[in-house]
């Protein structure tokens, strides 16, 4: 198994105001600086010890794809350490190396060298590639010829032909149609059983989450944050819908998980509650039982326009159902500071068995990148048990009417 140790990693770019001024820099006697130093990366440090799976995620400039050059040898740093401790592949541009006029089989062995493949390695490995591709007779045809999800499958079958001992994908899990989708997501899944150790960029929540041990945040080149993948996730999903007037609040509870809140404030959550059918708050209810969720907002500013909208996820992070009041049609309009609105959600409890939070969000339209008034992650944890139902696996209860028919 791999491992890597990052120490103080920096990398700066050398800008100049034009031209002229960087001839004058080469040129000049007495070596002086016509240039101003951009730093994109600042005094960057972790680990990511054997067989751990690390993402990192962060906003578009915040020094990812710089990072991810330098573990892999492509950009050297300014200054700081990067030790890889293992065999190293990178998932960074797939289908680097391939040609169009070249056929899909020829690609393989020109790719596969640039990887560090030898020729015989490529040629044992060949029929597995063609395999996981499932490109079937264009793999004898030129590149040209294929579809850009046939290439793409092409290039992550040769880039994952062999297991490393550390892997380090920038967004390569959301190659091609959905069913490859979960094709490629199974490998690196298994490289990780395996003993694999991962260093990934990815946005994607539901897979950072299914696969991730640790999170990295990265904001405006340095390191924000690191932890679990759900308090790093609420950060980062907080710092994008930051405004100048937004605050950013990371509270832990008391069974240890991080909550975050963060908005401008001028509207609030003051309460919210679990109900059962009879009107009672409760923290433990059965599967599909009737409950509502209650929240009430204080409106401290005046508002033209408002949305409340919330989250059920369970205990790992993961979304299990969303809705709010603009998707239910309920336009809620001219608010005035000093209001307060009590929300009521009724639906049942459909849900598998298991602890699970809610988020709550106050915004002004359907999503919270406007006018993000609050987001309030862990607003409300509750547990669903099985008192009376049939067992079944699974995080909803979906229970079937089966009909079964007998032919001779």
């Amino acid at each position: 198994m791999g491992s890597l140790t990052v120490r103080d990693l920096s990398k700066a770019y050398k800008v100049y105001p034009s031209h002229l001024a960087r001839v004058k820099e080469l040129l000049h006697p007495l070596g002086r600086k016509y240039h101003q130093l951009k730093w994109v990366l600042k005094d960057v440090s972790f680990n990511v010890a054997p067989g751990e799976a690390v993402c990192v995620i962060g906003v578009n400039g915040a020094g990812k794809s710089t990072l991810l050059k330098m573990l892999t040898g492509i950009t050297q740093p300014t200054s700081g350490t990067v030790q890889t401790h293992g065999q190293v592949s990178a998932l960074l541009e797939l289908g680097i190396g391939f040609h169009h006029e070249f056929t899909g089989r020829q690609n393989v062995v020109m790719a596969g060298q640039l990887l560090g493949m030898s020729v015989e390695d490529i040629r044992r490995l060949m029929p597995q590639i063609a395999a996981f591709a499932e490109i079937g007779d264009y793999m004898d045809q030129p590149l040209r010829m294929y579809s850009s999800g046939m290439q793409m499958r092409l290039a992550f079958s040769v880039a994952t032909a062999r297991r490393p001992d550390i892997l380090i994908v920038d967004e390569a899990l959301s190659v091609g149609d959905a069913y490859f989708q979960h094709k490629s997501f199974d490998r690196i899944r298994n490289f990780r059983k395996e003993g694999t150790t991962l260093f990934i960029v990815s946005h994607d929540r539901i897979a950072i989450q299914a696969i991730c041990d640790r999170a990295i945040l990265l904001d405006n080149g340095k390191l924000a944050k690191e932890g679990s993948p759900d308090a790093v996730l609420d950060l980062y999903n907080a710092l994008i819908a930051e405004r100048e007037t937004t605050t950013i609040v990371q509270n832990k509870t008391a069974d240890g998980r991080v909550q975050t809140i963060s908005g401008t404030g001028e509207a609030t959550v003051s309460d919210i509650k679990l109900l059962d059918s009879q009107g009672r708050p409760i923290e433990v209810t059965n599967v599909g039982a009737e409950v509502t969720l209650e929240v009430k907002v204080r409106i401290n500013a005046n508002i033209p326009h408002f949305v409340l909208g919330y989250m059920i996820r369970d205990r790992f992070g993961q979304p299990i159902y969303g809705t709010n009041t603009y998707l239910k049609q309920l336009p809620i309009l001219d608010l005035r500071k000093g209001e307060q609105i009590n929300f009521r959600f009724d639906f049942a409890a459909n849900l598998g068995p298991g602890n699970y939070s809610v988020t709550v969000a106050l915004v002004s339209s359907d999503h919270h990148l406007d006018n993000n008034f609050e987001w309030r992650d862990l607003a409300l944890v509750f547990e669903v048990v099985n008192f009376s139902r049939q067992q079944f696996a699974g995080c909803a209860w979906l229970d079937p009417v089966v009909r079964v028919q007998r032919q001779e």
